[in-house]
């Protein structure tokens, strides 16, 4: 049956008790997505997610319909169905149902494209930032993002999420200047999902994104360790005829 389009926003998901380390500034200390690109159930399921809760902002434009379908094992009258809202033929692009006008006028600036996103700033990066929103009564959309602060982006999932308040570490005294880190996050109103089933919605949906970014990924790992091996067994061979030129020079 097919989904209608909601709002723009991609995920934010819910952990009760995210440390320190999942919030931090160094972007080394993010949390790990553990996103599975071969998983193909989940690839399925962060495409329906994308088209139905990101699309709405943002575009793919390098990224064909008909390309997801042979990929993910969508026939095209599922694509038609239930992902290609914003398209008419399987051969088009994944195109934004916001006009950029709009959202020049909604957000300060036009969402981004997100064809490359996960290879711009790594799945670790999405999971922490669709992990991240919090409430903000001083922000103009009432929420703000802990990897992202002053994010543009509303956080228009807090019906599959709930709301989840900020909890920051206290600072010393005489040091009113430094910004206090959050320490960790705490459940104000519950959402339709569990907070499991919502990191399994992020996940699935940044490792569409990772998928998005290079299609061929997982057949581009599979073809280089043949091509490692091949040339394994041919520096093999290559020194063995080395040995059998130079025998006789001393």
């Amino acid at each position: 049956m097919r989904t209608s389009i909601r709002l723009p926003a991609v995920c934010a998901a819910l952990l009760l008790a995210l440390p320190l380390a999942a919030v931090a500034e160094d972007e080394g200390n993010l949390p790990h997505a553990d996103n599975d690109i071969r998983n193909t159930a989940s690839l399925q399921r962060g495409a329906r997610n994308f088209m139905n809760y990101c699309s709405g902002c943002h575009s793919a434009q390098f990224v064909r319909f008909n390309r997801i379908g042979t990929d993910l094992g969508i026939s095209e009258d599922e694509l038609k169905a239930n992902l290609m809202f914003t398209a008419e033929h399987s051969f088009e692009t994944i195109k934004s149902a916001l006009p950029p006008a709009d959202g020049r006028k909604w957000f300060g600036n036009a969402p981004p494209d997100l064809s490359l996103i996960a290879r711009s700033r790594g799945t670790d990066y999405l999971f922490a930032f669709l992990t991240g929103f919090y409430a903000d009564p001083a922000r103009p959309t009432g929420v703000n993002n802990a990897v992202l602060p002053g994010t543009a982006m509303p956080h228009v999932l807090a019906d599959l999420q709930g709301v989840q308040t900020a909890v920051f570490t206290a600072t010393a005294a005489g040091e009113n200047s430094a910004i206090p880190a959050i320490e960790r996050f705490t459940l104000a109103s519950p959402g339709t999902l569990t907070p499991e089933k919502y990191e399994e919605f992020v996940r699935d949906t940044v490792n569409f994104l990772d998928y998005m970014g290079e299609p061929v990924q997982v057949k581009r790992r599979d073809l280089g360790v043949w091509v490692i091996l091949f040339l394994l067994v041919f520096t093999g061979f290559a020194f063995l005829l080395k040995r059998e030129y130079f025998r006789d020079i001393h």
